[in-house]
């Protein structure tokens, strides 16, 4: 079964416009921020509230910034990317390593070995959402948290259609399908930053 018909969606859902090489689209380092500097605020106040200090972090597709609060000291930061470059140059990773899960959607790390893992305006390109986030569920402690977040931005090409084909509430809806279908429980949204003066952003956050 794929993941398509597992999640009652179109058979041509995770299809792009473009399907090449993504290590290659990626090569490049991009040191900007993907979302506003109010949406940034927003995130990270909601990472000091949802994730516990010392806790272990794992940042998927994350960059050279993964938007935790300073003054916080977590366990181990672990960060995951498609651009060596971006991932050197963040200064709260312990150690990263780079791969496409779009190619190989399976994780190395251990079971049971994070408090929260998190995916920060990179959902909307991920082709096996549910092969990546029952991945998630398996290295996240008992009770651990997941925490999605998305703007209205990204990269269109790479996007999958059928985010593509959405507005923000159905963006909302779609990733809350991804983890109740991927077995996460408590799964909520939290509208952080509305829009009216920049980015809008939705965090999605769900317990293993």
């Amino acid at each position: 079964m794929t993941e398509a018909i597992e999640l009652g969606l179109p058979a041509r859902a995770f299809d792009r416009q473009d399907d090449g090489d993504d290590l290659g689209f990626y090569a490049p380092p991009r040191l900007v921020t993907h979302i506003d500097e109010a949406a940034v605020g927003a995130l990270t106040s909601l990472y000091r509230d949802a994730i516990p200090a010392g806790g272990r972090v794992l940042d998927l597709m994350s960059s050279w910034v993964s938007h935790l609060p300073d003054g916080v000291a977590y366990g181990e930061v672990v960060g995951h990317g498609m651009n060596a470059e971006e991932l050197a140059a963040n200064p709260r990773l312990d150690r990263w390593f780079v791969q496409d899960l779009n190619d190989v959607p399976e994780l190395s790390e251990e079971d049971a070995r994070y408090d929260a893992v998190l995916i920060c305006v990179g959902v909307q390109y991920l082709q096996h959402p549910l092969a990546v986030l029952r991945e998630v569920r398996r290295v996240l402690k008992p009770g651990g948290r997941v925490i999605i977040s998305f703007s209205n931005r990204c990269f269109p090409t790479k996007a999958v259609a059928v985010w593509r084909a959405l507005d923000t509430q159905g963006h909302a809806s779609l990733v809350r399908l991804y983890l109740e279908t991927a077995g996460f429980r408590g799964v909520t949204a939290s509208l952080l930053a509305d829009g009216r003066l920049g980015d809008p952003l939705v965090a999605i956050t769900g317990r293993s």
